[in-house]
């Protein structure tokens, strides 16, 4: 079984993005469980002085899932032409680590506008695996309803689980 980690990088109530996670991890391929990580709003503020034995316990959980995970799932929105604080300090807590380092990753849109973001520089400076295979799903501006509506069409759920497939395919061949 493979364990994949999902990521959210908002950290809004009524987030596109944890909905866009939720549905990838209903619609993951038989023989893989994607799990969302849900602490990214606990984590404290990184400094490397707090690293080592003194390291909080939040981040310390956060480095062992992604420690444990076969591979990370992101999707986060785009402010101002970058990465949310929030998730940029998640992965701040990971950079002295070799969690991230060869670590298979794929990166979920739910926003065709996320063009800056989508490069994930970050990730890659940091040795993430990136795999090419992206999938987008256009949730910006609607409400839950609507939400959980274009998630549940057919031709989105194929294309989630199609997505999860070529990730899956992607960290079995590393």
């Amino acid at each position: 079984m493979l364990n994949i980690l999902a990521i959210s990088g908002s950290l809004r109530a009524a987030s596109t993005n944890s909905a866009l996670i939720a549905a990838l991890a209903r619609n993951a391929p038989p023989g893989c469980r994607v799990t969302a990580y849900d602490g990214l709003g606990r984590l404290p503020i990184f400094n490397p002085d707090d690293e080592g034995e003194r390291t909080p316990l939040d981040a310390s959980a956060l480095i062992d899932a992604v420690t444990r995970a076969d591979g990370v799932i992101v999707s986060c929105p785009e402010y101002a032409h970058g990465v949310p604080g929030g998730l940029k300090n998640a992965l701040d807590w990971l950079v002295s680590r070799d969690a991230a380092v060869a670590k298979p990753a794929m990166l979920a849109h739910a926003s065709l506008r996320s063009l800056f973001a989508r490069a994930a520089e970050i990730m890659r400076t940091m040795s993430f695996a990136l795999c090419e295979e992206m999938p987008e799903i256009a949730l910006l501006g609607k409400k839950p309803p609507e939400v959980e509506a274009i998630l549940a069409e057919p031709a989105n759920r194929q294309a989630m689980h199609d997505a999860v497939s070529v990730f899956v395919e992607f960290i079995r061949s590393r």
